[in-house]
């Protein structure tokens, strides 16, 4: 329908607003579809139905904040889009951080004594370091992608997800420094009603808990980001060519 002269200069113009990757193809082919719609139902050449196209899609394009995730400002359109599937994946580690935070509690009246809770936590905690790691290793040829750094044609990045997978590293940090601590206040609080100690209490069912959530939430983007760039396999090598 349009040569490849009038797709690369859909994919420049994309490029311009600094869409990830995976969005500017999404993107890009409504684009297409819309160019195409119109030329066909105004009988317009390409350049004047990719203007008409171009003025549709300017307020998508407005350059808004999203600090929560982002340093510097971003389209409308990618807030939209990384707003709703990251709020899908927080929905879906809060679960399995209750989950988790759950047996850990339930651990507390199930173990015979505090080193036994202790070292259950230990364990439990530390499963949080394992797996991430786990899977790095068995894709460390995907490693370079999930480096901040790390973009397209050193502009984009390659997914929505690829920041995140990023913080990988600074969770597993923080869940070291938990799994290293003996972690038996719950158990000398509800089995041995030692109550001196309410605030550490706190901080051992809850942080963990927090640490746990944000471990899950960027393995979860890890693996979208890894489907993303399954799904670009063949423009990534188109690209390169």
């Amino acid at each position: 329908m349009f040569s490849k002269e009038q797709e690369q200069e859909i994919t420049d113009y994309l490029m311009l607003h600094k869409l990830p990757l995976d969005i500017l193809l999404e993107v890009k082919d409504h684009m297409i579809s819309q160019v195409a719609d119109i030329q066909t139902e105004e009988n317009l050449n390409f350049q004047d139905a990719f203007h008409k196209t171009r003025k549709l899609w300017e307020s998508e394009f407005k350059r808004t904040t999203y600090s929560a995730f982002f340093s510097e400002e971003i389209p409308v359109i990618v807030k939209k889009i990384v707003k709703e599937r990251y709020f899908s994946i927080f929905k879906k580690s809060l679960l399995l951080g209750l989950v988790s935070a759950a047996v850990n509690f339930a651990s507390v009246f199930l173990m015979k004594d505090a080193e036994t809770y202790s070292l259950f936590f230990q364990i439990q905690n530390g499963l949080f370091i394992l797996f991430p790691v786990a899977i790095w290793a068995l894709h460390y040829k995907m490693l370079k992608y999930i480096k901040s750094d790390y973009k397209y044609k050193g502009k984009l990045y390659y997914t929505m997800y690829q920041q995140n997978a990023a913080v990988t590293i600074s969770m597993i940090g923080i869940m070291g420094q938990i799994v290293s601590k003996e972690g038996n206040y719950p158990y000398l609080y509800f089995r041995e009603h030692n109550h001196d100690e309410i605030v550490y209490v706190l901080i051992t069912l809850i942080l963990p808990f927090i640490v746990q959530m944000m471990i899950i939430f960027v393995m979860i983007n890890f693996f979208e980001h890894k489907k993303s760039l399954e799904k670009m396999k063949e423009f990534l090598n188109l690209s390169a060519e």
